[in-house]
């Protein structure tokens, strides 16, 4: 068993936070995130090709990061690859000895930075999850038997802001079905309709990581309102970021509060600094999460 999965199933509040792969072979940046962070965060997810842009591997960069003893969460996006591809990759991690993947769909190939980029979707994420657990079951999708069984802890995103919160909990039910066995979730900001979406899912007994992203700006705030669908940033909070002087002091009480509402709910905090990493361990500090390792 995994630590991530040790933490998970020990119902520690534990911290993940993200990873890009470079646009080319210069690891240093991410590395350096991964050398500040690496005492407070139990596990990174690997982005794949993250917003539609052509990026290494998640599978080459998640095994650096194991020969280093830090845990990955591999993510597999079904936009770049069919249903062959996938479970090849799937195996392939396996024999890495990388056992944590998310599922997910993936964004759309338009959104990217390649106009003549063509999505695949032969999959979607719950049809991946399917394939994780056909795979884990000793077979492939289409039934044929596997010489030795992969051991994968896979999870699935949720968003907790849909403004559709009933089909949400659906389709997390369905990926549950599907073979999810945790949650991270779309950013959060708005701790009232989480602790709505944390009641409702109670039932599904299943951990849930909850998501945010650093706010640097007003009018990062006021985007994320407008083009994220189900992020919910209240007025309040861009009221607050507006007149701050100290931004990045501003953004960390924010995700300190945040946290400290969120201990009592939820499994665990998926953190996302971009470019502020350095502020994570006062972070983590100010809310008495103690080092994840």
């Amino acid at each position: 068993m995994n630590n991530l999965q040790n933490k998970i199933k020990d119902k520690i509040f534990l911290v993940t936070s993200e990873l890009n792969p470079p646009k080319g072979t210069d690891l240093s940046t991410l590395f350096n995130k991964v050398e500040l962070l690496k005492k407070s965060i139990t596990a990174f997810n690997i982005t794949d090709n993250h917003t539609s842009k052509m990026s290494m591997s998640p599978i080459a960069v998640a095994n650096l990061l194991k020969t280093q003893e830090i845990e990955p969460i591999v993510q597999l996006a079904c936009r770049d690859k069919n249903r062959v591809a996938l479970q090849s990759d799937i195996l392939g991690l396996s024999a890495l000895g990388i056992k944590n993947i998310l599922c997910m769909t993936g964004d759309h190939s338009s959104i990217g930075d390649d106009p003549n980029s063509k999505p695949v979707f032969d999959l979607d994420g719950i049809s991946l999850l399917k394939a994780v657990s056909s795979l884990r079951n000793g077979k492939d999708l289409a039934n044929n038997k596997l010489k030795g069984a992969p051991e994968i802890f896979s999870g699935a995103v949720a968003n907790p802001g849909s403004n559709d919160i009933q089909k949400e909990i659906d389709r997390m039910k369905q990926k549950i079905e599907a073979g999810a066995q945790f949650f991270q979730t779309q950013p959060v900001y708005d701790i009232k309709k989480f602790e709505s979406f944390f009641n409702q899912t109670k039932e599904l007994n299943i951990p849930i990581i909850a998501g945010h992203i650093m706010l640097k700006s007003a009018d990062m705030a006021n985007n994320f309102n407008k083009n994220i669908p189900g992020v919910s940033i209240p007025q309040s909070i861009i009221k607050n970021l507006s007149e701050a002087s100290d931004k990045k002091s501003k953004s960390s009480n924010i995700a300190i509060e945040l946290i400290n509402e969120l201990k009592n709910m939820c499994q665990g905090i998926h953190l996302m600094a971009l470019g502020w990493e350095s502020l994570i361990p006062n972070i983590l500090k100010e809310t008495e999460i103690k080092s994840n390792l």
